[in-house]
C-alpha cells in the first residue's frame, strides 16, 4: 500500500493505519472501499483522499444530503414570511419586491460543507494527481455548497436516520483537518504527513476496542465505568473511572488502557522505568473492580497495552500486585497486519483463555 508514516511511535505502514479505520469504521470493509487495501499510498492524506473519494461518489449516488436553511432576499413574489420593516424601506419599495423570510431546502448543508472544505484543502497537500483529478471532478457537484473556516468548524454533529451515511466521511473529515492540519510559524497552513499523536490515540484506543467486539464475539466488550469502592458509602465529589477498553469472558476481566505515547519508558538512575501515573491509573481500576461486591466471582486483571516505539527497550511484563495480574506490554504496528492481528489474539488467549 505505499510508504511507512512517522508519528511520535514508531514507524506504522500506511496499509495498518487503512485496516485500523476499517475496524474503526466498518463501512470501510463494503464492497465500493475494498479494493482500498490494495493500493499505493504516499501518506495518510493520500490515504483519506482516496476513502473520501470514494464515499463521496456512493454518497452522489444516494442524493447530497439537504437541510432546510433559512434565507432573505428581495423578491417579486411572495414567499415564506414578509419582514415589514425591510420590505417598507425606500429602496426595496421601487422595486416593486417584498423582503421574505423563508426556509429553503437546500444541498448546502454544514455536513456537505464540511466535505467540501475537506476535499479543496486536500487540492493543497501532497497527494496522488490522479486523486486530485478525481476529488476536483466531485467537487463540480458541490457548486451550490460554501466552504468553512477550518479553524472554526463546529465538529458537535447529531446524526439521525437522515444523515447516518455521512458519520464515516464527517470522521475522516475529522482526522484530516484536526489530524493532520498544522499551522506554521507564519501562519499558513498545511498538511502534515501523518497524524498526530493525540488524534492517532483515538484511533489506536478505537481500533483495539472494535477488532475485539468483530474478531471475539463471545467476548462482551465495552468501556465500563468503574465505582469507588469506599467503606463509609461517601462518594461524593469522587470522578467516574472510565475505562478505554474492558473485555469479559466466562470467569475472568481484562481491563485495558491504550497508551500512544512518543516514549514509554523515561529514565531514573539511568535505567529505564515505566510510567507511574499509568500504573497507579490501571492499578485503581483493577483493585477497586476486584473489590466490587456484584464482581466477586471473576478474577480481574490489567493491561497498559502501549504502541510500539523506536525505543530500545520494549516493555513485556507481568506483576502480580496486591494478589491481581497487571500486565505492560506493547503493541508493535511496524509489521504486516496479520501480525499486529496475532500480538492481540495472543493477550486475548493469554489472559482470558479464548483462542480466535
Amino acid at each position: 500500500m505505499g510508504d511507512e508514516i512517522k508519528g511520535c511511535c514508531s514507524m506504522i505502514p500506511i496499509q495498518n493505519i487503512y485496516y485500523m479505520l476499517s475496524y474503526a469504521f466498518r463501512i470501510l470493509r463494503k464492497r465500493g472501499y475494498r479494493n482500498v487495501a490494495t493500493e499505493q499510498f504516499h501518506n495518510v492524506a493520500d490515504l483519506c483522499a482516496e476513502i473520501l473519494i470514494k464515499g463521496v461518489s456512493i454518497q452522489l449516488k444516494r442524493g447530497l444530503g439537504r437541510e432546510y436553511i433559512e434565507k432573505t432576499e428581495s423578491l417579486s413574489l411572495l414567499r415564506g414570511r414578509i419582514e415589514i420593516v425591510e420590505s417598507l424601506k425606500e429602496s426595496t419599495k421601487l422595486q416593486n419586491k417584498l423582503v421574505c423570510s423563508y426556509d429553503d431546502f437546500s444541498v448546502n448543508s454544514y455536513l456537505n460543507r464540511i466535505i467540501k472544505t475537506t476535499m479543496v484543502l486536500l487540492l493543497r497537500a501532497d497527494i496522488d494527481k490522479e486523486r486530485k483529478k478525481k476529488l476536483r471532478k466531485l467537487l463540480v457537484f458541490f457548486g451550490d455548497v460554501e466552504l468553512l473556516d477550518v479553524h472554526t468548524i463546529n465538529w458537535n454533529i447529531q446524526y439521525h436516520r437522515n444523515n447516518q451515511t455521512y458519520r464515516m466521511l464527517i470522521s475522516i473529515c475529522y482526522l484530516v483537518i484536526k489530524g493532520l492540519l498544522q499551522t506554521t510559524t507564519d501562519g499558513t497552513t498545511r498538511l502534515m504527513d501523518f497524524i498526530d499523536d493525540q488524534h492517532m490515540w483515538r484511533l489506536y484506543e478505537t481500533f483495539i476496542f472494535e477488532y475485539y467486539r468483530q474478531e471475539f464475539p463471545k467476548i462482551l466488550v465495552n468501556a465500563a465505568t468503574i465505582d469507588w469502592v469506599v467503606d463509609d458509602g461517601m462518594d461524593d465529589m469522587l470522578p467516574k473511572m472510565l475505562s478505554d477498553i474492558s473485555l469479559t469472558y466466562g470467569d475472568q476481566i481484562l481491563i485495558i488502557d491504550a497508551k500512544y505515547y512518543s516514549s514509554i519508558t523515561s529514565t531514573q538512575y539511568s535505567a529505564p522505568k515505566l510510567d507511574s501515573a499509568n500504573l497507579y491509573q490501571i492499578f485503581t481500576y483493577v483493585k477497586n473492580m476486584d473489590a466490587d461486591p456484584s464482581k466477586k466471582s471473576y478474577e480481574v486483571s490489567g493491561l497498559l497495552l502501549y504502541a510500539g516505539t523506536d525505543e530500545e527497550k520494549q516493555p513485556d511484563h507481568t506483576y502480580l500486585m496486591s494478589g491481581n495480574k497487571i500486565s505492560v506490554k506493547t503493541l508493535d504496528l511496524n509489521c504486516d497486519f496479520s501480525e499486529v492481528a496475532a500480538q492481540l489474539n495472543k493477550i486475548a488467549e493469554e489472559h482470558l483463555g479464548i483462542v480466535a
